[in-house]
């Protein structure tokens, strides 16, 4: 955690120079309070940049999001906000921690060190996206890599679960 907390805050300057905003899914809340201070901090003075979204997921599970959302969901029935009729995709989708970015469901999921599954990352989100597995690992992950997992996705046809005809 420390080596996050120092290329945070040696970083952070940079991300606000570059029109980067920060935002965090998962839980935070078992990090050292330093980092999450800093973490904090960092959200705070980027939220306004628009540039470029670096979405960090930290201690997080996509069941235990679809879970958090489902609860929330339950307790907007029980409390007389909605109703039960009100459920659909759409709510559910803005009660999952990725509703903080424009766009919450990619279209790659690039799946780095020769592992052959999702990890529970992202398991709602990732209902329709492209899947692309690299046996690089993550920090030998590189831009001959990421041209091949592009060209591997540009000739897809890509159906959202329709037939092809």
């Amino acid at each position: 955690m420390s080596l996050f907390e120092r290329a945070l805050n040696d970083e952070l300057e940079n991300f606000a120079r570059a029109g980067i905003r920060i935002s965090i899914i998962g839980d935070s809340s078992k990090l050292p309070k330093s980092l999450q201070d800093l973490i904090d901090k960092g959200v705070q003075t980027t939220k306004q940049n628009s540039r470029l979204h670096l979405v960090v997921a930290v201690n997080y599970s996509g069941q235990h999001d679809v879970v958090q959302a489902c609860q929330t969901i339950a307790q907007k029935v029980k409390d007389g906000i909605i109703e039960t009729k009100d459920i659909n995709s759409f709510l559910i989708e803005q009660e999952l921690q990725t509703n903080c970015i424009d766009f919450p469901c990619p279209d790659l999921l690039i799946r780095t060190s020769g592992e052959l599954r999702l990890s529970n990352f992202l398991l709602w989100q990732l209902a329709y996206a492209e899947l692309f597995f690299s046996h690089s690992h993550w920090p030998d992950f590189g831009e001959a890599e990421f041209l091949e997992a592009l060209c591997s996705f540009q000739q897809r046809q890509r159906r959202y679960g329709r037939q092809s005809s």
